[in-house]
């Protein structure tokens, strides 16, 4: 559960912290972690390194996807729908699954952290439930931001 009003990571100017790798991954890679990827790289660029994939890449972003992070003033450019690949998995720091199913094996041979969000799939919905979908994923990257900030203290 997120919570609805979760403070804004903090920034100092003169400080460069370590970019957390991020993979988002969804079913498609057409719309959650699209989504999820654009958005982190927009608003969390400083603490995250976004990148996406999914387990069976449909190999379009979906168009409402891109019209919603359009509205959202957060550039949709440079997105692809791909496959999931060993690489991908091993070069990261932390795996943000929203497929709907379990991500425990994606941390096997001591594999990157998985967090499940558990994320509804908008695909072909209309665009108010990409909206929602897309309201989601907001709070949660604020969230997850704030938790890899408050990391960097320690």
């Amino acid at each position: 559960m997120v919570a609805d009003t979760v403070p804004e990571p903090k920034k100092t100017p003169n400080e460069s912290p370590k970019k957390t790798k991020v993979l988002f991954l969804c079913l498609g890679n057409s719309c959650r972690s699209p989504m999820a990827e654009a958005i982190a790289r927009h608003r969390y660029a400083d603490l995250i390194e976004a990148s996406s994939a999914g387990l069976m890449a449909l190999g379009a972003i979906a168009s409402p996807t891109t019209a919603v992070l359009t509205e959202r003033k957060v550039p949709a450019t440079g997105l692809s729908s791909k496959p999931l690949t060993e690489q991908l998995r091993r070069s990261s720091d932390l795996i943000i699954n929203m497929s709907g199913r379990p991500g425990t094996w994606m941390s096997k041979d001591g594999g990157p952290r998985v967090e499940d969000w558990d994320v509804g799939d908008p695909y072909g919905s209309d665009l108010d439930v990409y909206r929602k979908i897309c309201d989601d994923i907001e709070k949660r990257l604020k969230d997850l931001a704030l938790r890899l900030d408050h990391a960097q203290d320690r």
